[in-house]
């Protein structure tokens, strides 16, 4: 036991206990990443979040859920460049303007 008088024990003392894992049930870290049900698993569902993230966005569904204007409608085909508000207190007005 190490030193103190309530009886503490340090931590690396407690997670390198066998009693600790065996009261705890927790699977040691060298089982998880040899045990092929876990590879299987990371496998599949890894390149499954990807896939499906990249087609949600891909397919435009993430604009229309979000509500956001898709890349190609940020600008209109007409501008040579982005367009820049000149007055603070007539910008609904300038924008308005924009989109007609």
């Amino acid at each position: 036991m190490a030193a103190g008088s309530t009886g503490e024990r340090p931590f690396f003392e407690i997670i390198t206990s066998i009693r600790y894992w065996i009261i705890h049930a927790v699977t040691p870290f060298f089982e998880i990443i040899t045990s092929i049900r876990y590879w299987i698993i990371h496998a599949v569902t890894l390149p499954a979040i990807f896939i499906a993230g990249f087609l949600f966005v891909y397919t435009g569904l993430a604009y229309d859920a979000f509500g956001t204007p898709r890349p190609d409608s940020y600008f209109q085909s007409s501008e040579s460049k982005a367009p820049v508000v000149t007055q603070r207190y007539e910008a609904k007005s300038q924008l308005d303007l924009r989109t007609k």
